[in-house]
């Protein structure tokens, strides 16, 4: 993986491109001056020195004072990495429509007027966007939802009739904003982030966004948004593709049952992703390629009343080469022969005509994919006998029946049951591959049924999972959180009572360390101008807060995990978006690659995640000197 280029070796700031808002010109409307507040900022030095006071900020800040002292010309933003318009063309629109810039929150707008009322607006931030705890009481997480986020900055811009409803919601704010408002988009944002499909951990930024505060403030909201659910969603799917093992195959089944058609949508994208095999969202198919599944419903089934229903029982053989003149009748001999079989023990008596006729006639619909539904009545009964006679007449065709689904009762013993009919079939009739008919199941499963079935044993061969799996019934939500760092290459550090919830401050680099076996060891987080990390070097890598917490570590192989997927007007190269199937890889392949104790279900182990030596010092020293000292009476 390519590494971001190295930062000023003794600074502990960004590099010129992206400096303090003194080095580049404000984000205001041409047809304007800069008001007051502007030319300030302006005039702000880029080398001010923090506001903290004492020898511990001297500690803390001495390196920070290092800063930037020149800048590249504009022209040089203009010619980096191409356009703005060339890397949204390139990029393309959001799969959903409704996601514009008016897709934030309130108050985001209110910070954005308030930053650009002190003069504020333009000052260069970097905010990281992270979750604090894996869900599903898990240790690992899936990443999602990149890609959404970078077509969203390419093509953010408000257009009229957004300013138009900002002004009449926002009446106290000046017409001078909203002429601001006009010209913003993202040309002047960079995101680095984590690739898409890859298994993270809490407290490492999944992605880093650098650029103007006001811009970057009203990015929060949808990038939150755009990776919470996915990354949910792509982790409950590969949980359930790990529980059930690489040989089972898994299709999403959950249109009917996801928080509308966007919820459904992401979930049969995100699904795949994750490991799934197919959808049954026809849309989805289209949007993403996603292979499609489905077979009939019950209803299909209770519609047919008698045989009689069936208006052309005429089938062509496989090859072409005669016609069955009627399918019907020849599915009703192989029924009789089934029935007095000796070797399935005379246990098939009558069956549901009715059934036999819903089966019959869908296949001479769908000769080639015949797979039937059969507990509509009585599964082993009718259901698996009026299967079994319709498979055999289609085999006398040169056709292969593909399978049945069961959607109730007890799965393990009936496809067990099924199972053995398909085998006594096979020797009885010399059908070879009979035995090995596809069973699929379906019926509320989630990740705990797949893997009760498993200790239980069973015959199922595929799973069709919907509610449990798009709705990620055992947790709502993953938690992500969007914190600023830094501002004016000024580190930022959030504190809370709650330990979990004190952010880590300062622009960072983040690497996975990879041990003799092949195994991730920890993820260490760095300051930006620290050296990297390298293979066979001995590095200590500390609990960002937890003092004793603290092991050497000898890395067999290192990975640089934030990559630049938008430059802005820097010059760096911009990361390619892989395809879907691509990403769907790249997450199978870091699952395998995680120790086994991390992902099993019961008790996992907890993956290290960790900072360097120096960064540990600097955000307890930064922590002293923001926290407040009390005063006992």
């Amino acid at each position: 993986m390519d590494r971001l280029p190295a930062k000023l070796p003794n600074s502990n700031l960004a590099p010129a491109s992206s400096a303090s808002a003194s080095l580049r010109s404000p984000v205001v409307s041409s047809r304007l001056p800069p008001s007051p507040s502007d030319r300030r900022s302006l005039s702000r030095p880029s080398s001010a020195k923090p506001t903290l006071g004492g020898a511990a900020s001297e500690e803390c800040f001495g390196e920070a004072r290092m800063a930037a002292t020149s800048a590249p010309p504009a022209s040089a933003y203009a010619n980096g990495n191409g356009t703005h318009a060339v890397m949204a063309a390139e990029v393309g629109a959001p799969t959903n429509p409704m996601a514009t810039a008016l897709l934030t929150d309130q108050y985001q707008f209110s910070m954005a007027y308030a930053y650009w009322k002190a003069g504020k607006h333009a000052d260069r931030a970097v905010f990281d966007l992270y979750f604090r705890k894996n869900p599903f009481g898990g240790e690992f997480t899936v990443f999602a939802g990149l890609e959404e986020c970078i077509k969203f900055i390419a093509n953010f811009k408000f257009t009229e009739d957004d300013i138009s409803f900002l002004q009449s919601v926002m009446p106290m704010c000046e017409g001078a904003f909203f002429d601001y408002l006009r010209e913003v988009d993202c040309s002047d944002v960079e995101v680095y982030s984590i690739p898409e499909g890859s298994v993270v951990f809490p407290k490492v930024p999944l992605m880093r966004v650098e650029g103007p505060v006001a811009v970057v403030q009203l990015l929060e909201t949808p990038f939150v948004n755009l990776i919470n659910y996915a990354s949910l969603v792509t982790t409950n799917a590969a949980r359930h593709r790990h529980v059930a093992g690489k040989s089972k195959v898994l299709l999403e089944f959950g249109l009917r049952r996801a928080q509308g058609p966007d919820g459904a949508i992401s979930a049969s994208k995100y699904c795949f992703m994750g490991g799934f095999d197919a959808t049954s969202n026809v849309l989805a198919g289209n949007l993403f390629g996603i292979p499609l599944r489905g077979t009939h419903s019950h209803a299909f089934v209770s519609s047919y009343m008698s045989l009689d229903e069936i208006p052309d029982k005429t089938l062509r053989s496989k090859d072409g080469s005669r016609v069955c003149q009627d399918f019907v009748s020849l599915v009703q001999e192989w029924l009789q022969k089934i029935q007095v079989a000796d070797s399935l023990g005379g246990v098939f008596g009558y069956t549901n005509q009715s059934e036999l006729a819903a089966f019959a006639s869908y296949a001479l619909a769908f000769p080639s994919n015949f797979l039937a539904l059969v507990d509509t009545y009585d599964v082993m009964r009718s259901g698996i006998p009026n299967f079994c006679a319709v498979a055999l007449a289609l085999h006398d065709l040169g056709y292969k029946a593909s399978g049945i689904r069961l959607d109730s009762g007890d799965l393990a013993y009936l496809s067990i049951e099924a199972r053995k009919v398909f085998h006594a079939v096979e020797k009885e009739f010399n059908v070879p591959g009979f035995g090995k008919m596809v069973i699929t199941a379906s019926n509320d499963l989630n990740e705990e049924t797949i893997d009760a079935l498993n200790k239980q044993g069973h015959e199922v061969d595929a799973f069709g999972i919907g509610t449990y799996l798009v709705t990620c019934y055992s947790q709502a939500a993953l938690g992500c959180v969007f914190k600023l760092v830094e501002i004016n290459s000024k580190p930022r550090i959030k504190l809370s009572e709650d330990v979990a919830k004190v952010s880590i401050p300062c622009k960072k680099r983040c690497f996975r360390l990879y041990g003799k076996e092949g195994y991730p060891l920890v993820d260490i987080m760095i300051r930006e101008s620290e050296p990297s990390p390298k293979a066979g070097e001995r590095i200590l890598c500390r609990h960002p807060f937890i003092e004793s917490k603290r092991a050497y570590v000898v890395p067999q192989h290192v990975e640089e995990l934030l990559q630049c997927y938008w430059p802005g007007r820097s010059d760096k190269p911009r990361a390619e978006l892989p395809s879907l199937d691509k990403i769907r890889s790249r997450c199978m392949q870091q699952l395998e690659r995680l120790r086994p104790d991390h992902i099993r279900r019961l008790n996992p182990t907890p993956y290290k995640v960790s900072v360097s030596a120096k960064l540990y010092d600097f955000i307890h020293c930064l922590w002293l000197n923001e926290a407040p000292v009390g005063e006992l009476q």
